[in-house]
């Protein structure tokens, strides 16, 4: 399986391996917290794992796009990952479970570095993103029932704020914020997007 990488412009000295290890060393994620304006109710418990990618010239962030037939953001960039099962020991082990199961990466390549503030998003799901990182080669198998496409951006510019915009919309009559990070032909947006600003927060808090 090949997995696409499209290259950002040089922005890595933003983020190497030993400070992103040092933050989650010494970070207490609880003082972040993003939630989705429009959550409520009851939560199905989730967790995705955020692959930071050791690639020789950069780091980057794995991430996939769903298929398009799925009940649930068809089409849309996601983190591999789901819901909390009955057999699950932790969100940990979600997340790991669901990534083999997603797109074939075994979890003995995932080097955990740790979780972000769980996401609540306005489709009802409690999300904790865990955080890992991963040495290629990757050796994917994607679902394709699941996984329309995989690809890779790099963590620079997913960190770089001026990346991130803010967009607002009207759903029910209630007017939502949420993010998008705009890369080349992926529109990056949403709960992704979010977590993606809580790992920025708290990085650079």
């Amino acid at each position: 399986m090949t997995v696409s990488v499209m290259m950002a412009p040089d922005l890595s000295k933003i983020a190497s391996v030993e400070w992103l290890r040092t933050c989650f060393a010494e970070g207490a994620v609880q003082d972040v917290s993003v939630e989705e304006s429009g959550a409520g109710g009851v939560m199905t418990p989730a967790a995705v794992l955020v692959p930071i990618i050791l690639r020789e010239r950069e780091p980057t962030v794995l991430l996939t796009r769903r298929a398009d037939h799925l009940h649930h953001h068809p089409g849309q960039v996601s983190f591999p990952g789901g819901r909390v099962e009955a057999h699950d020991t932790s969100p940990v082990d979600t997340a790991l479970r669901e990534t083999e199961e997603e797109i074939g990466l075994v979890r003995e390549k995932v080097e955990l570095l740790g979780c972000l503030p769980q996401y609540r998003t306005g489709t009802g799901f409690d999300v904790t993103p865990v955080v890992g990182l991963v040495s290629p080669p990757l050796d994917l198998a994607l679902d394709a029932f699941e996984v329309a496409e995989a690809f890779e951006v790099p963590l620079a510019f997913l960190l770089d704020d001026t990346n991130h915009r803010l967009h607002s919309t009207e759903v029910r009559g209630v007017r939502r914020e949420y993010y998008a990070m705009p890369y080349g032909d992926y529109f990056i947006w949403g709960a992704t997007a979010g977590m993606l600003v809580s790992l920025h927060r708290f990085l650079f808090r």
